[in-house]
């Protein structure tokens, strides 16, 4: 097939379309003394050439009335071009649809060429086909003069690109055949095409039987028979065929602009397949395919005649969409038993089967066979199937977890009501060992704030204070066990592992000394508002690790997820014992083991109400940062070396070591630590603890 191409270059050397006829006629001339085969024009002849000397007679303004005269006189150039045309025996003629009807006074409806083939009880094939309300036909003179009229419609899918091209136009109850079939069908000599069909469509169009197109002795194109295979092209139900498509060949183009000045390769043209369209972008007949975006309308016709010729083309068969249905319909089935059956994970290794068995399938049918099957209909199908079922199942499951959580969120911790509801089993009685964190917090001196407020503003205030603290320790994976009026108990390793529960416990005990001042602030500022007096609130904290036992406490009818055992406790009395030191955060001895890195000191020996053994407590003061500061080392060693001399009874070295580490240790405000041990050491001078002393102090408070 060669394109002879309206161009830019032709536009350029022979000026604006459309052309006079006698130079479209020119180019016809040519092309036949060239030797081509069938040429069909992509093009349509309306109306008559303004050029004609007639027409120019009645346009012209003030032209002499003999020239007037001599213009009328002359023929036409559309005769000229219709002339031409029918002497060439071998020209196809455009037309095209029309969304609404035109009649043509005058002039008889162009011969069908088109044969219906059918059996008795089965639907008419001509009912399958496009319905066009009108056709756009070329003007009276030439139309007459084609050796065939084919239709250049080509109907994009709905996303703008050309698929299928239809064999056939139905109007007024006739089939016209489209520009390509009806070249073939003239390049055979055949005087119609067969259409077939049946109940469920169109199937197949026979165009040629048996027959062999070439060019006979006297250079003129002609077809014979021949022992070959008919030449026959399936389509889909409504007539419409599926060209191969293969990207744009540009040595198939030859400008229009050399057919006419004669400088066009005689190897192209000589026993072709010759259509006559544009590219050029002014002219508008620009399509896009599946294998290019932008591609001129004459090509989809020239792409379709070799398609045809070489037998690539695609098909749809019938059975096609039967077999699409079944697989929708049936492995919607499966969906609908095996989700509830064997459940959503399993169920999808079963839909990936389908998936690519429908896939493998369609992809071995187009590759091998050129049939065109659309397995991602049955397959969006069954996955959206298995969406909705899952997504209910999901939806019902997440319906009853919210109502377990609705249940017990009230009296249980959150990540206790998560682990719930992924275990119900954990709604029983009893507890389990674990190495677990304790944090008790609670304001200093609320006795003395809880008088400035009545009940309901003093509730408010306790709710600014535990949001800010409670977020802290559900940020670092804690668990709140309860509030108690002011003091908060939480935990950590329970009931979700934490492996640095100690450090953890440690940075949030740091930060919520941190959330005490800008919650001051706020505090202070709505005082004012109110006109009413501030007392800043601060709290003490006292941390213990150990051994504790973590579960469900209490009764079948009202139990609470909570911890017991000495751990507690003493986490208990080390909150109490923050106080007494003049420090914020009191840790016992196996928390301060587990994070060597935080910045800690030694505060004392003490036996904790309870107990009957001393117990070495320390003092949090920072992170890793202040651990590392060389003047907070400095401090540490000085305390240390302090308590040393106050435990070997050194009473006033250990006053002096004080006095430096009140100096040293003034960063931090140690001189409540320090006037403490000033007021042991006096009453120890006053009454000696005794030769076999210890150094441990017996606590008499909590």
């Amino acid at each position: 097939v060669t394109i002879v191409d309206l161009d830019e270059t032709s536009l350029e050397q022979i000026g604006q379309w459309p052309w006079p006829r006698t130079t479209v006629a020119q180019m016809i001339q040519n092309l036949v003394n060239m030797g081509s085969g069938p040429i069909g024009f992509d093009i349509f002849f309306v109306e008559e050439d303004r050029m004609s000397g007639a027409n120019l007679a009645e346009t012209l303004p003030n032209l002499d009335e003999d020239i007037r005269k001599k213009l009328k006189g002359l023929i036409s150039n559309d005769k000229v071009f219709g002339e031409v045309i029918k002497k060439s025996r071998r020209v196809v003629l455009g037309q095209t649809v029309l969304p609404i009807k035109k009649e043509y006074k005058g002039r008889r409806a162009l011969r069908s060429r088109v044969a219906i083939k059918g059996r008795k009880g089965v639907r008419n094939p001509r009912d399958w086909i496009f319905d066009a309300p009108g056709l756009l036909r070329n003007n009276a003179i030439i139309e007459p003069t084609g050796a065939g009229h084919g239709m250049v419609t080509i109907l994009p899918e709905a996303d703008g690109v050309v698929r299928r091209v239809p064999a056939f136009i139905k109007h007024k109850n006739r089939l016209y055949p489209t520009l390509s079939v009806e070249m073939l069908r003239l390049a055979f000599g055949r005087p119609g095409v067969v259409v077939q069909g049946d109940n469920a469509g169109i199937s197949r169009v026979l165009i040629a039987p048996r027959v062999k197109a070439g060019l006979d002795a006297k250079g003129n194109f002609s077809a014979a028979r021949n022992k070959g295979a008919n030449l026959t092209v399936t389509t889909d139900r409504n007539g419409q065929m599926w060209p191969y498509f293969s990207r744009m060949d540009k040595s198939k183009y030859v400008s229009a602009a050399d057919v006419l000045s004669g400088t066009a390769d005689p190897k192209k043209i000589k026993g072709h397949f010759v259509l006559i369209g544009t590219s050029a972008e002014g002219l508008k007949d620009i399509k896009t395919v599946p294998t290019e975006r932008l591609i001129p309308g004459v090509e989809v016709h020239a792409q379709l005649i070799e398609t045809i010729l070489r037998g690539s083309y695609l098909s749809r068969p019938n059975f096609v969409n039967a077999a699409e249905m079944a697989l929708a319909l049936f492995g919607g089935l499966l969906m609908i038993i095996l989700v509830p059956w064997i459940g959503a994970k399993w169920t999808v290794l079963f839909f990936l089967v389908v998936a690519s068995g429908a896939g493998g399938t369609s992809w071995y049918l187009f590759s091998e066979h050129r049939i065109i099957m659309d397995a991602a209909f049955a397959v969006i199908t069954i996955l959206l199937l298995y969406i909705t079922l899952t997504y209910t199942a999901y939806a019902a499951e997440e319906a009853e977890r919210r109502q377990t959580r609705d249940a017990f969120s009230k009296y249980m911790s959150p990540a206790m009501v998560e682990q719930v509801v992924a275990d119900p089993s954990l709604l029983t009685l009893g507890g389990q060992k674990r190495n677990m964190t304790l944090l008790f917090c609670d304001v200093r001196g609320f006795t003395s704030i809880s008088e400035l407020f009545d009940a309901e503003g003093l509730t408010v205030l306790i709710n600014k204070l535990l949001t800010p603290l409670t977020n802290v320790i559900l940020d670092r994976e804690g668990t709140v066990d309860k509030y108690m009026g002011d003091c908060i108990m939480a935990f950590w390793n329970a009931p979700l592992d934490t492996p640095e529960h100690a450090r953890q416990g440690c940075l949030s005990a740091l930060e919520m000394i941190g959330e005490m001042a800008p919650l001051n602030d706020r505090l202070e500022i709505e005082a004012k508002e109110e006109g009413r007096k501030h007392l800043p609130l601060k709290v003490g904290l006292g941390l213990n690790s150990g051994e504790a036992v973590v579960g469900n406490m209490g009764t079948e009818q009202r139990m609470d997820y909570s911890v017991l055992g000495d751990t507690v406790n003493t986490a208990a009395r080390l909150e109490g014992q923050s106080k007494t030191y003049g420090v914020d955060i009191v840790l016992g001895p196996n928390t301060r083991e587990q994070v060597p890195e935080l910045a800690t000191i030694e505060l004392d020996i003490i036996q904790v109400k309870g107990k009957t053994v001393g117990l070495q407590i320390y003092a949090l003061m920072g992170d890793e940062t202040l651990e590392q500061d060389p003047a907070f080392q400095e401090f540490n060693a000085l305390n240390d070396k302090m308590l040393l001399t106050y435990r070997g009874q050194k009473w006033d070295e250990a006053r002096e070591l004080m006095a430096v580490c009140r100096e040293k240790g003034a960063p931090w405000n140690m001189d409540g630590l320090y006037d403490l041990y000033d007021a042991r050491i006096a009453a120890y001078e006053e009454e000696p603890p005794g030769a076999d002393w210890d150094g441990v102090f017996i606590a008499k408070t909590k």
